[in-house]
């Protein structure tokens, strides 16, 4: 028997856990240390049992009881038994389950409180057995089985850093709420332990669901400020919420700062940023964060930062972004993210209109921009460098280092009286961009949206590992990586600088994320990659790998139908292929693979789907906060957005005949105006509160309600004969006609006819820019094709007909499926290099920046339309 036990028991963690846990089998082994219940107890418990209970169903305790599911077993008596959590992942260490059946504990009556006080008593003398020397935490684990809906109850002990001032190493969840369990619980009844989400809205006054406005209004008096209108132009005005009397649009609005808190008193020593080091990776826990972040706010202070004005962020994504960020707003100011690709003039551009006092930067590449434009910068009054030494000194500049130091002399009080006098409708955080239109826009992000998004994603608290490598100054970046890391206690890795260049492989399979977002153009590098790689795989790799990905297809395609039927050869193809894939990209943990800030093509969302990665696609803008529809795995549907997010509204504003309109977005994540501009922002927002998308919806018949986009109203074209054409489908149906195009885009606007600008897929250098080779797969196209060319600039140069042909026949076979003759496309163009971000073609989050590529290839645009009448 001892035997069995040990060939069945899982050893990980350290030499003297294992040894701990053998000596444990051993113990639990001998008679004398694990006494039984006699025959005629068990007939007695239950007896008692049905009297109080009835006869109840079997639960998964009661199988575990019964021996009828195994359960690595390491402790019974008459009235309980623990057993041990088999998976070396699970966050619970083990669970003591008592024999005679007990309702949830938050139901339990005065007579179980002998029962629930041996539960505890034993639960501490296995954790002292178990070696969790660094403190533990014992919750109520209610269990659910989906199959018959019927609850058990147990005591699970986790593994814990967290001290608890009152009784270190220990926190009791709903437990410590009984008047009274027994005598061990005695001493923890003056302090009653509140669960995360009660903890974060301690500092608001609870309601009950049906609560009328004006006691909505009441009670958040402390932390709002009275106010009648939904938007505001000016940085100081606060704005009335759109509150509801129930639902989550209901909710007290919190601060920032007690969402932190939040955050903090649960999990103050979990990991919240991981950066590397000469190498290494170095890790901040949140109350390392938290007080460097007050650290950052006072030296803010002591700088002058004014309130209401600007601390520009121009670098890419560190640690020091985060804390300046939030000591920022911690110190009343508002943060405002610029593009590292920005120019001189449109870095100056966005720091005078936030009135920027101080402007953190990276290093002295962004620093010689800032100082070729100070002098226009009437605000300003220090710079900072967070990274790297300074190569001269000024006395408005400051390292990092020096820069925390400033903030010594600023009282405690001085920061929380400020913090005190935050408000939870003022402005956060302005976006600011240099577009054609040049509006800055000025967001409320509220705490909220990180819980609707969490809710509506089933984010784990404390349980989250994301990377931070997309533009900060992008919304959606921001939210996911900055604002909702800090709601859920995540982990944020930080990539290197030049992750969009080719480093971010590396640092997926370093880091193995639990949850990843990337753009569409990072996704479809990804997709290039492996084909790449799969192009030089032998030939019967190439069909069992072929093979392998089908058989996924059809599995990930009978989940989301909801057919839940697993195709033969699935397992087979699983172990074989699928998750060596996952682990090869770093993503064999990802629960949540996510894209956002611009369409992704059905061709790249079925090559993930084959590989079982089903991308989810968001749906949002800045004006809203970021996501504001967000797909998740229950009703995953290929290329839709999903649903709206908790508390989130919309309508389709005069819809024609086909169910087509535009997107307007309604919810308390609606950003407050565009700054200094109050005509565009009344042309965004109407009295009401609902925000105009700009954005169409694809007409759909679905009874899921989910929506797809089919793009901007800035990207509409409009021929010379007033045809409304979105660009993007044609776009992405042409790249997947023809495999060997890189990137499409589209020409009309006011012109007779479309015409298409096309580049080839090219291999990359170091930096990432694209080079004169052509990619594997290119070369790929290019054999079956029958001709040798290795370059793009000898197509061009020969006029390859094979290549030329390819693209014409596959521009006619999308013509085919034009619903006009006015969206057909009459004639293309093969570019010399392809669009890259350096290039200028693609922004900072690789979105096609169609003003800058008509600019750069008006020429060319010239020679395809010449002569047109």
């Amino acid at each position: 028997m001892y035997i069995h036990r040990v060939l069945r028991t899982q050893f990980y963690g350290s030499g003297r856990t294992c040894i701990a846990r053998l000596r444990h089998i051993w113990l639990a082994e001998k008679p004398t240390q694990r006494p039984l219940c006699t025959k005629s107890d068990e007939v007695r418990l239950a007896e008692e049992a049905f009297k109080k209970y009835g006869n109840p169903a079997p639960t998964i305790f009661s199988k575990v009881i019964d021996k009828s599911i195994p359960a690595d077993i390491i402790y019974e008596d008459e009235k309980c038994l623990a057993f041990r959590d088999i998976s070396p992942q699970a966050p619970v260490h083990f669970l003591v389950i008592p024999r005679v059946p007990i309702p949830r504990i938050s139901e339990a009556k005065e007579d179980d409180a002998e029962l629930l006080g041996h539960l505890l008593i034993v639960a501490k003398k296995v954790a002292a057995q178990e070696s969790l020397n660094e403190g533990y935490r014992v919750a109520d684990a209610t269990m659910s089985v989906q199959q018959d809906s019927i609850k058990g109850n147990a005591v699970a002990v986790e593994e814990s850093r967290c001290k608890n001032d009152v009784f270190p190493g220990f926190v009791i969840y709903q437990i410590c709420r009984l008047a009274r369990i027994s005598e061990t619980l005695a001493s923890l009844q003056p302090s009653e332990t509140l669960l995360p989400q009660q903890k974060r809205e301690k500092a608001s006054p609870t309601r009950t669901k049906q609560t009328d406005a004006s006691k909505i209004q009441h009670e958040t008096a402390s932390s709002t400020a009275p106010a009648d209108q939904l938007w505001s132009t000016s940085r100081d005005q606060a704005v009335r919420l759109r509150m509801e009397g129930s639902g989550p649009a209901s909710r007290p609005p919190l601060t920032i700062h007690q969402m932190f808190l939040g955050t903090l008193e649960n999990y103050g020593d979990h990991p919240a940023l991981v950066y590397k080091e000469e190498g290494q990776w170095v890790k901040l826990t949140y109350r390392q964060y938290y007080q460097q972040c007050r650290a950052a706010a006072k030296s803010f202070l002591k700088l002058g930062l004014e309130r209401y004005h600007g601390v520009g962020i121009l670098g890419f994504n560190a640690p020091e972004w985060f804390i300046s960020d939030v000591g920022c707003i911690l110190a009343g100011g508002l943060a405002t993210g610029i593009y590292t690709t920005n120019s001189p003039e449109a870095c100056q551009y966005v720091a005078a209109n936030c009135e920027a006092n101080v402007l953190v930067v990276e290093n002295q590449a962004q620093l010689d921009k800032i100082l070729k434009v100070k002098d226009q910068l009437p605000h300003l009054k220090a710079i900072v460098q967070y990274k790297g030494s300074l190569k001269q000194k000024l006395p408005f500049l400051y390292t990092w280092e020096e820069f925390m130091k400033l903030g010594e002399e600023v009282s405690e009080e001085q920061l929380n009286a400020v913090i005190d006098s935050l408000q939870g409708q003022r402005v956060l955080q302005p976006h600011l961009y240099v577009r054609n239109h040049r509006q800055p826009k000025r967001s409320h992000v509220e705490p909220r949206q990180p819980s609707a998004t969490q809710d509506k994603l089933k984010f784990k608290e404390a349980g989250e590992v994301l990377i931070s490598y997309l533009p900060l100054s992008h919304m959606a970046a921001q939210m996911f990586e900055l604002w909702i890391s800090i709601w859920l206690a995540s982990t944020v890795y930080f990539a290197e600088p030049d992750a969009l260049k080719g480093s971010l492989g590396t640092t997926l399979k370093e880091v193995h994320p639990t949850c990843f977002l990337g753009v569409p153009r990072v996704w479809e590098k990804m997709q290039e990659k492996m084909k790449a790689v799969g192009a030089k795989a032998s030939p019967m790799r190439k069909r069992v790998a072929d093979w392998a990905k089908s058989v996924g297809l059809q599995y990930s395609y009978s989940a989301m139908n909801g057919h839940n039927v697993v195709p033969w050869g699935y397992t087979l193809a699983n172990n074989l292929v699928l998750k060596k894939v996952h682990a090869a990209l770093g993503l064999d943990r990802c629960r949540i693979s996510a894209t956002g800030a611009a369409p992704i093509s059905k061709e790249t969302l079925n090559y993930f789907m084959s590989l079982n990665i089903p991308i989810m696609e968001m749906y949002g803008m800045s004006e809203s906060s970021g996501p504001h529809y967000v797909s998740c795995n229950e009703e995953y549907r290929i290329t839709s957005c999903g649903k709206a997010l908790p508390g989130c509204k919309i309508k389709l504003d005069n819809p024609d005949e086909d169910g087509n309109g535009e997107i307007c977005l309604w919810g308390r994540n609606i950003f407050m105006g565009y700054l200094n501009m109050p005509d565009k922002t009344a042309e965004a927002v109407d009295q009401e509160g609902w925000l105009y998308s700009w954005r169409s919806r694809e007409n759909t018949t679905r009874m899921d309600s989910c929506i797809s986009q089919e793009g901007s109203r800035v990207e509409l074209i409009i021929t010379a004969g007033g045809e409304n054409i979105p660009p993007v489908p044609i776009e992405e149906a042409l790249k997947a006609e023809v495999p060997i195009i890189s990137n499409a885009m589209l020409l009309g606007d006011k012109l007779k006819f479309l015409s298409m600008l096309v580049t080839l897929k090219c291999a990359v250098n170091d930096n990432g820019e694209p080079t004169d080779k052509l990619s594997p797969e290119a070369l790929d196209v290019c054999r079956q094709l029958g001709i040798t060319a290795t370059k793009v600039s000898e197509i061009i140069a020969n006029m390859e007909p094979a290549v030329y042909n390819s693209i014409q026949e596959g521009m006619e076979r999308v013509n085919a499926r034009a619903t006009s003759n006015a969206q057909k496309v009459q004639k293309f163009t093969i570019l010399e290099r392809d669009f890259s971000v350096g290039g200028g073609e693609l922004g900072p989050t690789m979105k096609l920046r169609r003003p800058i590529v008509m600019k750069m290839y008006q020429e060319k645009i010239n020679e395809m339309y010449a002569g047109a009448k």
